[in-house]
């Protein structure tokens, strides 16, 4: 009998003849995923400001993104399990990709403690301490129920210590073989399978970057993920690592680069071989004003669109696009109502799913860099 994790299926379908991008397409219980693809942020078993019905209907991603730390402390893992699974609980029949809970971790730098065996934190909802091992993230991740759920590890800041990389990219790998000893122990909960993806670490260092896509490579997941970049370091070392990485981890897995980003970083990445990516920029951005669209940024809060009365996007996406203008968009910012900010989001969304969809269309086209190039020159401007 196939292992769990062998029920999540990978097709490459078209490789690009002029940079490394790729085409694919992953098959889990939930459905398919077209690649590249990127996927909302849901970190509360919730788009932020999106209904359900939009974000399927409008939005149309194949997956979405839940955070284990955030769910693990609200609503918590037992509401979940009465539900029947995060799927149940937030009314959603596609596919959900768990983060570990790494990231957040890292980010509450003055209320953590790291050591080998986990990681001790202070709840930023009440205070309280908690401790998650690579053992009980699994187990966590198992009652979300997920169809992709991600290795615990350490995200290392940036700038970082090669000494402290190198040490923290190790403890990584060791909590790595812990996950993949207890998840074979925690059978699935709800009738459908998990994926399991371990994360490359190793921070801007070339050879620790190696070194780890050397051992997440030889674990033998069915997918695998690049951890510890979009942290503060400048774009060119983004690429350079994901490159290095992207070389060495297998071509007949998918390959998530998690936390990014721009829409230029997004396909710059695809041209060097990542196939799946989240972000909150698309949602947090479109909160402060800021519009992604073909042609460059728009703040949306500038005077300039006061009295312009053209449709927020031409190219009419989203139903949002055509439905209102900037003119009116600008007035609910000023007049800070809500729905000003779902607008935005909704926008924001549609663009970011667009902007992925087009890419594979390219790809397969076979005209993707020239049409990258063209994209990253319109989408640098703002407007």
């Amino acid at each position: 009998m196939p292992t769990e994790n062998a029920y999540m299926k990978f097709d490459l379908l078209q490789k690009d003849a002029h940079s490394k991008a790729r085409a694919g397409k992953i098959t889990t219980d939930h459905g398919v995923i077209e690649t590249p693809i990127f996927m909302p942020v849901g970190t509360v078993a919730s788009v932020k400001g999106v209904h359900q019905r939009e974000l399927k209907e409008e939005i149309n991603p194949d997956i979405i993104l839940g955070n284990t730390y955030h769910l693990y402390l609200r609503p918590q893992t037992e509401i979940l399990e009465k539900a029947g699974g995060l799927h149940k609980f937030m009314n959603w029949d596609r596919n959900i990709l768990t983060d570990s809970g790494g990231y957040q971790v890292y980010s509450l730098s003055a209320n953590r403690k790291i050591k080998e065996e986990g990681v001790k934190f202070k709840s930023h909802i009440d205070g309280s301490y908690h401790f998650f091992t690579p053992e009980n993230v699994m187990e966590i991740q198992r009652t979300i129920g997920a169809d992709i759920i991600m290795a615990f590890d350490e995200c290392t800041p940036y700038p970082c210590d090669y000494r402290y990389a190198q040490r923290s990219m190790k403890m990584t790998h060791r909590w790595l073989d812990r996950c993949i000893n207890h998840l074979e122990k925690v059978p699935v909960k709800y009738g459908y399978n998990q994926a399991f993806f371990p994360i490359v670490q190793g921070s801007t260092y070339k050879d620790l970057r190696m070194q780890s896509a050397e051992y997440i490579a030889n674990s033998n997941q069915v997918g695998n993920a690049i951890g510890g970049l979009s942290v503060g370091e400048p774009a060119e070392e983004m690429y350079a690592m994901t490159e290095v990485v992207c070389d060495i981890l297998p071509e007949d897995k998918p390959r998530y680069l998690m936390g990014v980003g721009t829409p230029i970083n997004i396909l710059e990445n695809i041209a060097l071989g990542v196939d799946m990516f989240d972000c909150v920029m698309p949602t947090r951005n479109a909160r402060n004003g800021m519009l992604f669209t073909a042609n460059g940024t728009i703040n949306i809060k500038n005077k300039k669109w006061e009295d312009d009365f053209s449709p927020l996007d031409e190219m009419g996406i989203t139903f949002v696009d055509t439905e209102y203008t900037k003119a009116y968009l600008r007035h609910l910012f000023a007049a800070n109502e809500y729905l000003g900010k779902q607008i935005a989001t909704i926008h924001n969304l549609g663009f970011y799913m667009w902007l992925v969809r087009e890419a594979r269309k390219h790809i397969i086209a076979g005209d993707f860099r020239v049409w990258k190039e063209m994209m990253v020159k319109q989408m640098s401007q703002r407007l």
